[in-house]
């Protein structure tokens, strides 16, 4: 294998609907995954995560542009591409008619991987997964975070050099998701490489090396998650609810923001002890708390990630 993990250059998927006009899924993504990275596509519904994920694993044409996995083209050399691939779709489902440990131990014989070594990664996937105790129920009995969870222990169990998850923790709860994440960690901690698509900004805070906002199929910013928390002006916040007729006082320390008679000033941490001295002086309450990755996507997007 040669190259970055994953890299695209103004990739663009349009969709033609006969007596329509075309929808343009991708409008020009470019972006590098480097080897042994968490990096996700963090967007809304509809953003164009999913499309740009079922490009670059083979499983989409593009219109123009390319991806190119482990320096190989994926649209014009796919076989050569799937070896070092696995992916988790976001629709996907185990059979019905098998178990969860029967789907994951299949799957990798499917792939070629040895009895004994497809039989120690189903434990160890299974396990990871939580899903030891279900593991010879049918896959049709089990809940819907069940299932989701043997989709990812499946694709977690190949250990393949690039992991494509399309919303891996949808429909789980707190205490699964946490599971895929740490189980993510160890994996690229064994040198894998992952690409994740999310609208979960907890889950892309926790997980990611570096994150790629997209928003109606374009890529707006990216960056780690403190680089995009810092592009807001300042990775800390003091709100100061009687603080607006005092403005003028604030404005050297970064942005700020008056709403009715509160104020909410963002500075950078190590000046934030002088703004808490200034608000002192002036009588004013004032409370700190780090600037949320939320308020640097809605700077980005101008719109909330649940908005539809």
């Amino acid at each position: 294998m040669t190259g970055e993990a994953l890299r695209s250059e103004n990739l663009r998927k349009v969709y033609s609907v006969r007596g329509a006009a075309p929808v343009e899924a991708l409008a020009g993504v470019s972006m590098t995954v480097r080897r042994g990275e968490r990096v996700s596509l963090l967007g809304r519904n509809g953003a164009g995560k999913t499309t740009f994920l079922k490009i670059a694993s083979t499983l989409l044409r593009p219109s123009s542009g390319t991806v190119e996995v482990f320096g190989v083209d994926v649209d014009r050399s796919p076989e050569q591409v799937r070896p070092f691939i696995a992916v988790v779709p976001q629709e996907g489902k185990p059979f019905f008619h098998l178990t969860p440990r029967e789907q994951v131990y299949t799957y990798l014989r499917a792939r070629g991987l040895p009895r004994e070594t497809s039989k120690a990664r189903t434990e160890e996937a299974l396990q990871q997964m939580g899903l030891v105790e279900i593991a010879d129920r049918l896959s049709i009995t089990l809940s819907g975070g069940q299932r989701q969870r043997t989709m990812v222990a499946t694709v977690i169990a190949t250990q393949a050099p690039l992991l494509f998850l399309d919303e891996p923790t949808i429909g789980m709860d707190p205490f699964a998701r946490r599971d895929v994440w740490e189980s993510l960690r160890r994996l690229t901690e064994r040198g894998s490489t992952i690409l994740l698509t999310t609208h979960y900004l907890d889950e892309a805070e926790a997980l990611s090396h570096r994150l790629y906002i997209v928003e109606r199929g374009e890529v707006l910013v990216s960056g780690t998650a403190e680089e995009l928390k810092r592009s807001v002006g300042g990775s800390m916040q003091v709100s100061m609810p009687e603080g607006a007729p005092y403005i003028e006082l604030f404005r050297s320390f970064g942005p700020c923001l008056a709403d009715g008679s509160a104020l909410e000033v963002r500075v950078d941490p190590e000046r934030l002890s002088e703004v808490m001295e200034v608000a002192a002086r002036a009588q004013l309450e004032a409370r700190m708390e780090p600037v949320s990755l939320e308020e640097a996507f809605l700077r980005a997007v101008g719109r909330s990630i649940d908005e539809d």
